[in-house]
């Protein structure tokens, strides 16, 4: 049997979805650091995204959307199933994808006082408000970043990046721990949400009628966001390299793989910010290497990835992403469009991101910048090629000794 998966992402019904939800608590991870510098910061980004060309070839389009602002990142990858019906699986990811830029940035634009209300109650109610605003028919799976200059620690403003995940799209924060001169380290990467752990059935946003399942209804959806949905609040510094892909990318590549693709194209020592050329072209580079794990090598061996080996052949998406300082150059661009939207004003973070001395001290483990602690530090099951080859001759080891 062939070694590469192909199957499509197969829709999941709303009986099953409502079954697993509890299965999928929502995680709120307070990731906290110390206060370094009270000033905005924002992303820069530029992102990257193929059909892989096989399945170009048969003529598949790409369902995959996404999403570059200031305040707010994201990936959403369109069901490809949905297509059979004879929907387009791209609309509503797009859709979404726009409604969350509109409305993340007119309620994170920092505006000359970063204590002033904006409106903005964390990622949950954003994305629920943005679903609410769609029309089009489909299903997809989504991760956002959102950028909040409000958040306090001790007492002073702290930029964090709140996350929020649904489904088997990911992303993966990188820092250079010990100065500019060091290289970029993960610090924190999210955990993908499968129904009973199939490739094929991650959890996932949907809107479909009848002819797909006649039990479903909107609430089902209201619910995967408000219970389903994997919450997690990072502190963030100028210089973190963020980067958000559809499962293309970490079915594909290991983080340690993702890392090395940094560090060649984003090495140590350089000045920020960087060109979004430049993170463009790193988008590009992820991307094909993608595409490249499920081709042999001169061996005639396919390459091993975390999905298994040979990978999979899947549409691919990539948003690269640096943390740069907010400038009045962005204030002249982006201001103006923030004060045509009326919002409510709030004063609190929907990820509930307080931080007391406790959590601070209890976290840290080597994840501040260059002054902070180096001990410890990020660990993640899918992080590299050699530990996943390392557990596996253990384990075998052990079954060997437990039948002896």
């Amino acid at each position: 049997p062939p070694a590469m998966l192909k199957s499509p992402t197969f829709f999941v019904g709303a009986d099953r979805q409502r079954k697993n939800l509890q299965e999928f608590q929502r995680r709120e991870q307070q990731l906290a650091e110390a206060y370094l510098k009270n000033k905005p910061l924002c992303f820069s980004s530029r992102g990257y995204q193929k059909t892989h060309p096989t399945k170009a070839r048969k003529g598949h389009r790409d369902a995959d959307a996404r999403l570059e602002a200031p305040m707010i990142l994201g990936v959403a990858d369109g069901v490809s199933q949905i297509e059979d019906f004879g929907i387009d699986a791209s609309e509503l990811p797009n859709e979404l994808l726009k409604y969350c830029e509109d409305i993340g940035m007119s309620q994170l634009v920092p505006e000359g006082n970063p204590e002033a209300p904006s409106g903005y109650r964390g990622p949950i109610p954003l994305v629920r408000e943005a679903f609410e605003c769609t029309e089009s028919l489909g299903s997809t799976t989504l991760v956002l970043a959102v950028l909040d200059n409000s958040t306090r620690i001790h007492g002073k403003l702290h930029p964090m990046i709140a996350v929020i995940s649904i489904g088997d799209c990911e992303l993966l924060i990188l820092r250079r721990l010990h100065g500019r001169s060091s290289q970029l380290t993960p610090v924190f990467h999210t955990e993908m949400q499968r129904i009973d752990g199939h490739v094929q059935t991650p959890l996932q946003l949907a809107r479909v009628d009848d002819r797909i399942d006649p039990d479903f209804h909107e609430d089902i959806t209201i619910e995967v966001i408000e219970k389903g949905s994997a919450v997690h609040c990072v502190s963030c510094y100028e210089g973190d390299i963020v980067i958000m892909g559809s499962d293309g990318v970490f079915d594909n590549l290991f983080v340690d793989e993702v890392a090395d693709l940094c560090n060649a194209v984003l090495p140590a020592g350089r000045q920020i910010p960087t060109n979004e050329a430049l993170l463009g072209h790193l988008a590009k580079r992820i991307v094909e290497a993608c595409h490249f794990k499920t081709e042999r090598g001169p061996s005639g061996q396919l390459p091993d990835a975390p999905i298994g080996r040979g990978g999979k052949m899947d549409d691919t998406s990539c948003v690269v992403a640096e943390v740069i300082e907010w400038t009045e150059a962005h204030s002249k661009v982006w201001a103006p469009r923030r004060r045509q939207w009326q919002w409510q004003n709030f004063m609190t973070c929907g990820t509930h991101c307080v931080v007391d001395d406790d959590d601070l001290e209890d976290y840290d483990g080597g994840m501040r910048p260059h002054g902070g602690s180096s001990a410890g530090g990020y660990k993640n099951p899918r992080v590299g090629r050699e530990s996943k080859l390392l557990a596996s001759s253990s384990q075998g080891e052990e079954e060997e000794d437990e039948s002896g």
